[in-house]
């Protein structure tokens, strides 16, 4: 049974950065909560922050780091671009103003930038890679990844990128959406999967199988959740604005799912039609 992990437990990105496993999502928390959701992630030890342009709250999470008794050295933080500008450049100014938000130091900088989905197009993914990797390039952000791209996806970036393979490829992941093509083929090139919606938006917290589990260790099925996107080598985004919610989904280190455990979950996959936001598409 596995338990060896714990808030220090990190992925080693492509360059010789690393992650931390857990990390603490900000989707559609509002910004009257989301400083006050990162400051209580904080105490419970999160030191990884998922935001994104599209949610509006970068100046919030800025202002937590800000606030908080937590060394910015020891704050990893990540933001996303959903669509670009008129031009590269234009692009490159619109992540940089996502930095200034999130980092507003002389030397501010994210730990990783994303492009947010492949839906601009071929034509709106390069200038948004390229203006990626200007940032990349200025040490403005650490690291550069993709969110919700599929393998063609991925793939077509080799005929622009300077960077390649993206460090990063954030896709929803939970045991009824495993998209096994994409996070093989991920694992294969080195790209560490980050996995949004891991609790599966509490659609799932009557399941029998993973209240059986739950039931079994003594936690809630959003701590197998969690677990189970450890154990799969991903790194879970949990997201809320409760304070208990938060400090039960950041106690997930004192107990380790077994193979069977583990079994039963792998065998809940529905493919695409588990999605409750979307399955990539690989082609």
């Amino acid at each position: 049974m596995e338990k060896k992990r714990g808030f220090t437990a990190a992925l080693a990105l492509h360059i010789s950065a690393k992650i931390p496993q857990l990390g603490f999502g900000v989707y559609k928390s509002p910004p009257e909560l989301c400083a006050q959701s990162c400051l209580t992630a904080f105490e419970c030890g999160y030191r990884h922050i998922d935001t994104a342009q599209f949610y509006g709250n970068e100046g919030e999470v800025g202002q937590a780091v800000h606030r908080s008794n937590v060394s910015r050295k020891d704050v990893f933080l990540t933001t996303k671009i959903l669509s670009p500008g008129g031009s590269v450049d234009e692009t490159y100014e619109q992540c940089l103003e996502s930095v200034r938000k999130l980092d507003p130091r002389e030397d501010g900088h994210v730990d990783l930038f994303l492009i947010h989905s492949p839906s601009p197009g071929s034509e709106g993914r390069e200038k948004m890679w390229k203006a990626l990797e200007g940032l990349y390039d200025e040490g403005k952000a650490k690291s550069i990844g993709v969110s919700n791209f599929g393998i063609g996806h991925i793939e077509e970036m080799k005929s622009f990128a300077k960077v390649w393979p993206p460090h990063v490829n954030q896709i929803e992941l939970h045991p009824w959406l495993q998209q096994k093509e994409v996070v093989e083929y991920c694992e294969r090139h080195g790209i560490v999967v980050e996995a949004y919606c891991p609790l599966v938006r509490n659609t799932k917290a009557e399941d029998g199988t993973l209240v059986g589990i739950a039931r079994k260790h003594r936690v809630t099925p959003n701590q197998v959740l969690i677990r189970y996107c450890l154990q799969r080598n991903w790194v879970p985004l949990p997201k809320s604005d409760n304070p208990d919610r938060i400090r039960a989904n950041s106690d997930v280190f004192g107990f380790g799912l077994d193979e069977d455990d583990m079994i039963a979950l792998n065998g809940l996959d529905q493919g695409p039609k588990g999605a409750i936001v979307q399955a990539v598409d690989n082609s």
